[in-house]
């Protein structure tokens, strides 16, 4: 498990204690990683960390209860499994069992995570608003404890292992006092325990003799591991279900030749006890299928689960680095490999994309070997197209002599990706023991290489056309603002996170004078490669209309001339600013683009009082009203498009007051930071579906109070 963080004692005591008051079986704390892009599960209560894998990691813009908790800000209540799966059903392909949770916000002087909750599906489906406020309540004093650790060191500064905790609820014993083992060895049947990890922890000796084997051979074993017989998915998803659901679960199982056994499994938050007694029948509906060293051994329950999910999250992963990432935090625990490389074919040569697990050094060796079907074993593989797998390093030697020496890994298999009869790349699994592959596996890894292939080469061309895309957007954009005297001025452009198309948002600073300059921010509608044309015919028309002295109603008067001119289908908004220093004026126009933010000295920002015209392309004789204003020694001035404030069920007006709000906050000392502190408290920093421009102008003679 991952080792507490500096400061982590108040918050492990504040997430555990919330825990254990509402009564929930399972907890989970949640943070948002450094880019607030993904959020990571850093705290666990009440189950393992090998059973949280495939839902430790939840991209903020997903479908799912802890990121619209951290995204809306919001209390997510799912009642029970139906709803789930009704509400998110990948969640519910994660957790496929009887129960309800809570996902609540984590957020104090900033955006920490979320708080997730879990209970057995025997609670009333719906929250008091009792329990609504503990929870809040909870949520922020989490905040303060995260506060307080940032204060000390920080929180945990990105993804790792997460610390599993305990509630003190109770603590599984392997070592039960006399009377108590008194007690069970005269019980009929047999009688045994496990941890939430699913190890034994006590064996009566009537399971010993019903399960066929030692004490000492079991204890601190897997029973899928150490029982062949019981080596079966369904078996161990029946464990998974108990602890999870906190609900008892049965099952029968055939210990060989032909012995019939009933499994009755009652957990709680200390671990599962365990009766077992023999059944006179076979179970209907599991036929006898005795184990022998010839049977095929089945994919394991974990793998299963686990791959399941990664199906999942291939479809709606969009770069190679997302591929990556995916890849190797679930495959590698799916399969218990140590190491990972993702290579793909260029110019004759395999060059490394990704890889987990190994020295760089080692990846310096391995990355651009030659494409040669008698060098590389890796090489063969993507040119036959035939997987190869090796179980340890002599059986690679005798085909690569010099081979098992590039890693120093003693176990591979090498899965070629191809996609539509075309190879993209191939993917290395890696152990540093030998590792057996048996068929199962090796087609479990097979059919994987072919989901990958596909999400691979939908990153790449996803990956090209992004860099194109947004490559031309910046180039529309000015590569520099014009130095004024006395005028600091920054801008920033973010395209928008999600999806590949580009947009019309634009900003300009056009000098009019030693003492005067032109502010403009537009944004033509669409996100495509047409609204960034649009946008950059607009942009020199506004250009080439303020420079020759032209008025702000006029120059938004002619650019519309234009675009009626030119038949543009597309409207766009925009807002023209003249700033003349000398008369400490500004003179104002707008097309229905949002109003300029205006700080005064004394921290004082409020959006600008301007009667907005239509906007540009939809009346050609269409008047623009112009407003001036004063400015005073010291003022402030942001021009912003709607990306930085339109968030769905937020009223326009509340977010523009938001935004002034930041604005009247922050350190105006550097403006770079200033726009860094405006897209975090907005929430603009993580996923979006819009672009964002924005635009800053200070008066640098005020004597502004930091």
């Amino acid at each position: 498990m991952g080792g507490p963080a500096a400061g982590a004692g108040e918050l492990d005591a504040t997430f555990t204690e919330t825990v254990r008051r509402t009564g929930a079986s399972i907890g989970g704390l949640y943070l948002l990683a450094p880019d607030e892009q993904l959020l990571y599960l850093d705290a666990l209560c009440g189950a393992p960390a090998g059973l949280a894998a495939p839902w430790s990691r939840v991209p903020v813009a997903s479908p799912a209860p802890v990121a619209d908790a951290v995204r809306e800000d919001r209390m997510v209540w799912v009642g029970d499994q139906e709803e789930l799966a009704r509400s998110y059903p990948h969640t519910a392909l994660a957790l496929p069992y009887p129960l309800a949770l809570v996902a609540a916000p984590v957020t104090g002087v900033r955006r920490w995570g979320a708080l997730l909750l879990m209970w057995p599906a025997g609670r009333p489906p719906y929250m008091t608003g009792r329990e609504r406020r503990n929870i809040a309540s909870s949520c922020r004093r989490l905040a303060r404890a995260l506060e307080e650790s940032a204060g000390q060191g920080g929180p945990p500064a990105g993804p790792g292992p997460p610390r599993v905790l305990s509630t003190g609820a109770g603590h599984p014993s392997a070592d039960p006092r006399l009377a108590a083992a008194d007690f069970v060895e005269r019980l009929p049947g047999g009688s045994c325990a496990l941890d939430l990890e699913g190890r034994f922890t006590y064996l009566s000796s009537g399971a010993c003799d019903l399960l066929g084997s030692d004490a000492d051979r079991l204890l601190g074993t897997l029973p899928w591991h150490s029982l062949r017989w019981l080596d079966d998915p369904a078996y161990e998803d029946r464990y998974r279900a108990a602890v999870l659901s906190r609900e008892p679960v049965s099952f029968t199982a055939c210990r060989p030749p032909g012995q019939w056994l009933i499994f009755h499994l009652y957990p709680d938050a200390s671990g599962i006890s365990v009766r077992i007694v023999p059944s006179g029948t076979p179970h209907p509906a599991q036929p006898a299928r005795p184990w022998s060293p010839h049977t095929a051994v089945p994919a394991r329950a974990g793998q299963l689960y686990q791959l399941t999910h990664l199906a999942v999250g291939l479809s709606e992963v969009v770069g190679v680095q997302d591929v990556i990432d995916l890849v190797a935090d679930q495959i590698m625990p799916a399969f218990g490999a140590q190491g990972l490389v993702l290579s793909t074919a260029d110019a004759g040569r395999l060059r490394i994309t990704g890889h987990r697990g190994y020295a760089p050094q080692t990846i310096e060796r391995l990355d651009g070997l030659p494409l040669d079907t008698g060098l590389t074993p890796a090489g063969r593989a993507l040119t036959s197209g035939t997987p190869a797998f090796y179980a340890d390093p002599e059986e690679m030697r005798r085909s690569y002599p010099e081979a098992p020496a590039l890693s120093g890994k003693q176990a591979w298999a090498f899965l070629p990706l191809i996609t539509s009869g075309r190879p993209v790349g191939i993917w290395v699994l890696s152990y540093d023991r030998p590792h057996r592959f048996p068929a199962e596996e090796r087609a479990v890894m097979t059919s994987l290489a072919g989901l990958i292939a596909q999400a691979l080469d939908r990153a790449r061309l996803y990956d090209a056309k992004h860099e194109l895309a947004h490559g031309l957007q910046q180039a529309l954009l000015p590569g520099a603002l014009p130095q004024v005297a006395g005028l600091q001025v920054a801008a920033r452009y973010r395209p928008a996170t999600w999806g590949m198309d580009i947009g019309g948002d634009f900003y300009d600073l056009i000098r009019l004078g030693d003492t005067a300059v032109a502010a403009v921010i537009g944004d033509v509608q669409g996100h495509n490669v047409a609204a960034a044309a649009l946008m950059g015919q607009v942009r020199t028309g506004v250009h080439a209309h303020a420079t020759v002295g032209t008025t702000p109603d006029q120059v938004l008067s002619r650019t519309n001339r234009l675009l009626a001119d030119i038949g543009a289908d597309r409207f766009t908004s925009c807002l023209y600013v003249q700033v003349d220093l000398a008369r400490r004026r500004a003179t104002l126009a707008s097309a229905g683009h949002p109003p300029p933010l205006l700080r005064t000295p004394d921290r004082g920002a409020r959006p600008v009082d301007l009667p907005p015209g239509p906007l540009l392309g939809i009346d050609p004789g269409a008047d623009f009203p112009v407003t001036e204003v004063s400015l005073a020694p010291g003022f402030l001035l942001a021009l912003y498009t709607d990306g930085l404030i339109e968030r769905p069920g937020v009223d326009l007006d509340d977010a523009v007051a938001g935004l002034a709000r930041h604005l009247g906050e922050a350190d105006a000392s550097d403006l770079d930071r200033l726009i860094d502190t405006l897209l975090k408290r907005t929430g603009t920093t993580g996923q979006r579906t819009d672009d964002i421009a924005l635009l800053v102008l200070h008066h640098a003679d005020g004597g502004e109070t930091r």
